[in-house]
């Protein structure tokens, strides 16, 4: 009996009977909109990863980006500002900014106030609209350097009649 249990004992010890084993960690999130009012993107995969513009080695030019978004307001249009004047600009050189202009559904967008991007009668039975960042070309021409920067856009459910033309 003591031989069998010191088999056993080894069995279980054995490098064989010990199970392989991998672990996997990773974010899962969702943002589930409102019926009556929402702006998301089409494809909502592109919002939480850096943009990067595409650069013309040949033309020395910055390309900009379009990306679609699905709205609907059941209550009125759907107004849009920007938080702040949005550029890119590089650590090599703090007085180098590209300014970019940002157009949503072809309504340019500035921080001074909200603007009607999508009248009560697209957005009550919902739309696609495009956000377009077209970088502005500075006056002495591009420096080089490792670009950074954000695009803040805040979306207004806005009221009946309230900026809205039809």
């Amino acid at each position: 009996m003591f031989k069998t249990m010191t088999t056993t004992v080894l069995l279980l010890t054995s490098p064989f009977a010990l199970a392989a084993r991998e672990e996997h960690e990773f974010e899962v999130s969702v943002r589930v909109p409102t019926l009556q009012f929402y702006v998301t993107p089409t494809d909502p995969g592109w919002m939480h990863q850096e943009q990067v513009l595409p650069w013309d080695v040949r033309k020395s030019t910055l390309g900009g980006l379009r990306r679609e978004f699905d709205v609907l307001n059941d209550g009125g249009g759907v107004s849009a500002k920007l938080v702040s004047r949005p550029f890119l600009t590089t650590s090599l050189n703090e007085s180098s900014y590209i300014y970019l202009q940002v157009k949503f559904n072809g309504v340019e967008l500035d921080a001074q106030g909200y603007k009607l991007v999508v009248s009560a009668r697209d957005a009550s039975v919902g739309t696609r609209a495009q956000l377009e960042i077209v970088p502005q070309i500075p006056g002495e021409g591009y420096n080089p350097g490792a670009y950074y920067g954000n695009v803040n856009i805040l979306f207004n459910a806005a009221a009946p009649g309230a900026l809205d033309e039809g």
